[in-house]
């Protein structure tokens, strides 16, 4: 009995020893540099941040982040059910679109391939079954809209930052094997990029690269985070990009953003007249009635990103493929509608997951009178928008 025992009690010290080692090995074994370089307006040397205040660090739905993480991960908050798939009728685009006719096809969350000028372009490109480390996070309800065989050769990929539903390593590192794409991305981003064997082109905030003559990647502010292991929390930049055409307008990629100042968008807009916004609308509810997040935007500061870019055509992204949060499968669709009846706004529309769309070349958008959020807020708060889950 006195062996046991000692027995028992060497184990019990052993488990002390390793929980402790842990404790103190593993957060700095997690932490990453991914980037060093000067002092900014939005990088202390260290870390990035949102210079217009960060409001990204603490859980969307108050509390502690481990109470969050484990409502997130247990579904125990109470949310709406999701269903386990829903059905997509998967495109098979055409090898090439030549010329100012453009064509977009959502695959899903914030996939896109867009194509134009004889150019296949790919946002955030994502194929993962699901969207966290080593097999574990949130499950795809939506298979992708278009199979990763059935992509034609892919010339250009725009990665905004590191979360997992929008930097998939095994998708990029096929993407790279096959096709040898122009990926580009924000500071720190690159490094990651860097362990699947590809090469990635990472710039700051207001620089570009070019694609070839006449077009080029501007890689813009948004207000967001990056993180792969929580300890490397804000190593990498987030960034929204505006993609700079001959003719016919721009293409704006959001990423993955809260409001912020609300500023951005402008600063998107004067690089020129926007063809089409790819604009988030999902994971933006984390407790019962919340319209928004500081990480992410929901449908109605959606409407006014819109707005702010004087778009004349966007497509709602981010929803309806990982459940990240606690809002119902077709809030974010139902609620953007009531949303831009209250802009007066025309031109976003939600798109079927695989379905190819014509996108008009930029044109005279109606005006509408300008809409702070808080004036925003207060026209939403309608029996039809209090009803939606």
């Amino acid at each position: 009995m006195a062996l046991l025992l000692k027995i028992v009690g060497g184990v019990v010290l052993l488990v002390i020893v390793a929980v402790g080692l842990a404790i103190a090995i593993v957060p700095r074994f997690l932490d990453r540099i991914y980037y060093i370089g000067p002092d900014s307006d939005h990088f202390d040397g260290a870390r990035f941040f949102n210079p217009d205040g960060d409001d990204t660090a603490a859980p969307p739905a108050g509390g502690s982040r481990g109470g969050f993480l484990w409502r997130q991960l247990s579904g125990s908050d109470g949310r709406p059910s999701w269903p386990d798939a829903v059905p997509v009728a998967a495109g098979k685009p055409a090898e090439r679109i030549d010329g100012d006719r453009m064509v977009a096809t959502w695959i899903g969350h914030a996939t896109v391939l867009i194509q134009t000028q004889g150019l296949n372009i790919l946002t955030d490109p994502v194929y993962a079954d699901r969207a966290g480390p080593f097999g574990f996070g949130p499950r795809r309800v939506a298979a992708p809209g278009i199979a990763l065989a059935d992509l034609p050769r892919i010339d250009l990929v725009l990665v905004s930052h590191n979360h997992y539903d929008h930097l998939d390593k095994d998708t990029l590192k096929r993407l790279w094997e096959r096709d040898r794409p122009l990926i580009v991305t924000s500071f720190g981003n690159d490094s990651v990029i860097a362990q699947t064997g590809a090469q990635a082109t990472a710039l700051d905030w207001g620089q570009s690269a070019q694609v070839r003559p006449g077009i080029s990647v501007a890689v813009t502010r948004n207000h967001h985070w990056g993180s792969r292991w929580f300890t490397d929390r804000n190593r990498a930049l987030w960034s929204s990009f505006v993609i700079r055409l001959p003719s016919g307008g721009n293409v704006f990629f959001a990423g993955d953003t809260g409001f912020g100042d609300g500023n951005w968008p402008a600063e998107a807009a004067a690089l020129g007249p926007v063809r089409l916004a790819l604009i988030p609308i999902g994971a933006f509810r984390f407790a019962p009635g919340q319209m928004s997040s500081g990480s992410h935007i929901g449908p109605a500061e959606a409407a006014l990103v819109h707005q702010r870019l004087g778009a004349t055509r966007s497509i709602p992204i981010h929803w309806g493929t990982f459940r990240l949060s606690y809002e119902g499968y077709d809030t974010p669709p139902r609620m953007l509608a009531e949303a831009m009846k209250v802009t007066g706004g025309t031109g976003f529309t939600p798109v079927a997951i695989g379905a190819a769309t014509d996108v008009a070349p930029a044109g005279a958008v109606g005006a509408t009178p300008p809409m702070d959020r808080a004036d925003m807020m207060r026209r939403m708060d309608t029996p039809a928008v209090k009803a939606l889950r």
